[in-house]
């Protein structure tokens, strides 16, 4: 019988893209074991503490360059850590051990356990500032929707692109004060409001399978390091996703700019994983788990 040969790095790669599930699933498995306990911080941490264990038995050399806190904030995931066993390629990985902590802390469903990983250098270094944002699911030409355009043409472009109606387009958005001229634009132009009082991970993840969750496209301002996460997990399982830094303020343009990011438009791309577990009761996505070249 003859032998087949499997290049070292694809089969590194094909180990992550299972290994980081099992980072995933065993911070979301410890978090769950305090859903409905009201303790936010605890389950926070029970998900980072396994979150670190699992990552340091992964064959990278990997730098956490979007964590759960800085330096001085250990014991958390923090900004620039060290994790791996050194032995493999260099990584950047993105982390939240439990997004939405208020929704597992009430038993309520949409926490999730996430993580993202990209090539050494790749993955943007996004300060902890809002972002703007907008994503659809895979399956449409390039720019259907469009950041800088009304909610309504974007509504209007979408629906036309699906072949349907207005009335059948349904938008999710967090559910803030900020955002209430942005929902009546998207009520005005005849679609529904799906909102989310936290998660907008998993939000964005949703328009990727729209006939099973129900969601077309996600809109609004949110977390920048949050939105990260968001689109890598778009750029492994399919969908279009644009985003923009919101650094109104010196302060925040001179966070921006000591964690290198000289043009807040800028585009990377390189080979990404990313995984996702839900830690809800009735989780509204499944486990997932991909990688793109």
């Amino acid at each position: 019988m003859a032998s087949i040969t499997v290049p070292h790095a694809l089969m590194l790669e094909r180990i992550l893209s299972i290994e980081i599930v099992r980072v995933t699933e065993r911070a979301a498995v410890r978090a769950a074991r305090l859903r409905g306990r009201g303790d936010e911080k605890a389950a926070d941490q029970a998900a980072v503490d396994a979150m670190r264990r699992e990552l340091n038995n992964l064959p990278i050399d990997g730098t956490v360059v979007i964590g759960e806190g800085e330096m001085d904030e250990a014991p958390m995931l923090f900004i620039g850590e060290k994790v791996g066993t050194k032995a493999g390629f260099k990584v950047d990985i993105a982390v939240d051990p439990l997004e939405g902590t208020t929704l597992c802390a009430k038993n309520m469903p949409g926490a999730i356990a996430t993580l993202a990983m990209a090539e050494g250098g790749t993955l943007l270094h996004a300060p902890d500032t809002y972002m703007d944002k907008i994503a659809v699911g895979p399956g449409y030409a390039k720019g259907v929707v469009d950041l800088d355009a009304p909610p309504e043409e974007n509504i209007r472009n979408l629906a036309r692109a699906k072949g349907m109606p207005t009335e059948t387009i349904t938008a999710m958005i967090l559910d803030r004060p900020r955002h209430a001229d942005l929902i009546a634009a998207v009520r005005r132009a005849g679609a529904s409001v799906s909102l989310i009082t936290d998660g907008d991970v998993a939000g964005v993840i949703h328009t990727a399978e729209p006939d099973k969750t129900g969601i077309d496209i996600y809109l609004g301002i949110g977390g920048a390091p949050e939105g990260v996460l968001a689109a890598a997990a778009l750029r492994c399982i399919g969908g279009q996703m644009q985003c923009r830094l919101i650094l109104d303020t010196e302060e925040k343009r001179e966070r921006a700019a000591k964690m290198g990011i000289k043009d807040p438009r800028k585009n990377t791309r390189s080979r990404t994983w990313c995984a996702a577990t839900a830690c809800s009761p009735r989780p509204a996505s499944p486990t997932a788990a991909c990688w793109t070249a």
